[in-house]
């Protein structure tokens, strides 16, 4: 009895030691700064001057130029704040950006439009048959990223940390 129950012990640990969660740790430099640069499609981790960590990315489904208003496709260009995180996202995991700001708000009313809202670096579509059609820029404005990518800048970024997004 006391084989079988070390059998079973063993075996579960080989599964639950495959079985990787999307929860991952970084024990290394601080991130003090997220640079996005949209038309390289290249977003850098930094700690003050040193890059940590460098990842590619899709933009919305109109990449090009600045986001002015609610369904335009655009991801928002300017300086910015890591406000918040979901681990329940539709997309792997996200991070928020503090979009709008006030200025954001003032330039989408004065064209008659709404801002909009709900700009995130995420991962893939949980929906996997949905991500198949989704290649390039298909989001509605957020910078998406591989789920590997998103489970470490979840785990290096945290809130409060400025994020500088270039046209």
């Amino acid at each position: 009895m006391r084989r079988i129950t070390v059998l079973i012990l063993f075996a579960a640990a080989l599964v639950l030691g495959g079985c990787s969660s999307k929860f991952k740790t970084y024990n290394g430099p601080e991130v003090t700064r997220v640079i996005v640069l949209k038309g390289e499609r290249r977003m850098y981790l930094l700690h003050h001057q040193k890059v940590l960590s460098t990842y590619a990315f899709g933009l919305g489904f109109q990449p090009t130029g600045d986001k002015k208003f609610e369904g335009d496709g655009r991801t928002p260009e300017g300086e910015y704040v890591i406000d918040r995180r979901n681990p329940n996202s539709k997309f792997h995991l996200s991070i928020g950006i503090n979009y709008p700001r006030e200025e954001d708000i003032k330039e989408a009313l004065e064209m008659g439009r709404a801002p909009g809202g709900d700009i995130f670096i995420h991962g893939e579509p949980n929906e996997k048959k949905r991500f198949v059609a989704m290649q390039g820029d298909w989001t509605a404005g957020c910078i998406a990223v591989r789920n590997k990518d998103i489970e470490m800048i979840y785990a290096m970024v945290k809130d409060g940390t400025p994020i500088s997004i270039y046209p």
